[in-house]
């Protein structure tokens, strides 16, 4: 991805093209493990939701390597590498927080957040950096509240996050450098409201966690793993769509300023359509298959790495409209595949929805006629991470 990087500009996210759907078939990662990978819709949900296909033997003895540089998702006691019973009771502990429920009782301090960086990015000389001044601070903004985070250093955060899912921009050592102040980090915040708990998911995490007898480690890097997914996928995704519908989208700009339920709607399809990850395999969307499994037709043997490819799954033409003929407020025929689906389906789903919808119908009513000062041609990419999003989107309005 560099190496094309430096000879021409790298296309939007919402412009990548991925597999098409079809059987499974073999593959390889960049490791050069053999994995099967799975790209079709229902096929797709089949292997998420089947018991067969796990994590755990994953990081079993003598598994194949995943990847070439370790990072957080390679940790075997992350929430990620369980199955069974231990995934269960370690996702007990911040599950009933991420209902849709809990979620709703958010909607009206995540909108005075929303309205605050607005105030503040309306006051900016023109053009302004819409990244720097909003769709970052956002979902930090957030999580900070949450997590009880206000007074963190949040450069250091985002230094360690970078690394905890680096793609190929840091070495191993860089990577575990990275992790062990991360962890050191996180390991005092889990001592620190032990001690003095607060109204906050930290301190709730720590109390379910020793209630359930849940050992330390595995505490720690459960909070450390909430930090990092609570702002990066929401980050990433609202760039990538500012992108999208201030370029190939503008015609949805006006409906989005009606109300937060046509927002909401719009972003279900803005979800499937600008993907986070321009193709690549990634590391959580790939299962190991405990025994002889018919998926589509074909027979994936017991052993087998496995992997998914759900923007793929999300352009399946037996289950979706094509792209170009998406109405982005238009109900999707079913639900996609972008959170997940089974028992690793993404806790943070109804949160990252919430502040996805509330941030574009809100930013469309206060700035009707937002325009872009940059060409898809112009966007400096943020590279080497899992996932691809812009590092600065300068507007005028």
């Amino acid at each position: 991805m560099s190496a094309d990087s430096t000879s021409r500009p790298l296309r939007p996210m919402h412009r990548m093209t991925f597999p098409e759907a079809g059987p499974p078939r073999l593959s390889a990662l960049a490791t050069g493990t053999p994995v099967w990978l799975v790209t079709r819709y229902h096929e797709v949900r089949q292997v998420l939701m089947d018991p067969r296909f796990d994590r755990q033997s994953l990081k079993a003895e003598g598994a194949p390597p995943l990847l070439v540089v370790p990072n957080l998702l390679d940790t075997p006691d992350g929430l990620l590498n369980q199955d069974g019973p231990a995934h269960q009771l370690l996702r007990g502990t911040v599950q009933r927080a991420f209902t849709p429920r809990a979620i709703a009782r958010w909607r009206p301090w995540i909108a005075s957040v929303v309205e605050t960086l607005l105030d503040e990015f309306a006051t900016r000389t023109q053009p302004a950096d819409i990244i720097e001044g909003f769709t970052r601070p956002l979902p930090v903004s957030v999580i900070s509240r949450l997590m009880g985070l206000d007074h963190a250093d949040w450069d250091r955060i985002r230094d360690w996050a970078d690394h905890a899912l680096s793609g190929g921009a840091h070495t191993a050592g860089q990577v575990g450098l990275a992790m062990r102040e991360f962890g050191e980090f996180s390991a005092g915040l889990v001592a620190e409201r032990r001690k003095e708990p607060g109204d906050d998911l930290v301190s709730a995490l720590v109390a379910a966690g020793d209630a359930l007898g849940i050992d330390e480690r595995r505490l720690v890097i459960l909070v450390l793993g909430l930090v990092v997914a609570g702002h990066e996928t929401t980050m990433t995704a609202l760039g990538n769509i500012v992108v999208h519908l201030l370029t190939d989208g503008r015609e949805a700009w006006a409906r989005l300023a009606e109300d937060e339920e046509t927002a909401s709607a719009a972003v279900e399809q803005l979800l499937r359509t600008v993907p986070l990850s321009e193709g690549r395999v990634l590391p959580g969307l790939i299962r190991r298959a405990v025994e002889d499994v018919d998926v589509g037709g074909v027979t994936i043997p017991a052993g087998s790495v496995v992997a998914v490819q759900t923007n793929s799954a999300g352009r399946d033409p037996d289950v979706f409209p094509p792209l170009d003929e998406t109405d982005l407020f238009a109900p999707l025929p079913t639900p996609t595949v972008v959170f997940g689906a089974g028992p690793h389906h993404c806790l943070g789903a109804w949160l990252a929805r919430l502040e996805l919808g509330l941030a574009l119908h809100r930013l469309a009513a206060r700035f009707p006629d937002l325009r872009a000062e940059f060409t898809p041609e112009t966007i400096e990419w943020r590279e080497g991470q899992m996932t691809r999003s812009p590092r600065r989107l300068p507007v005028s309005w």
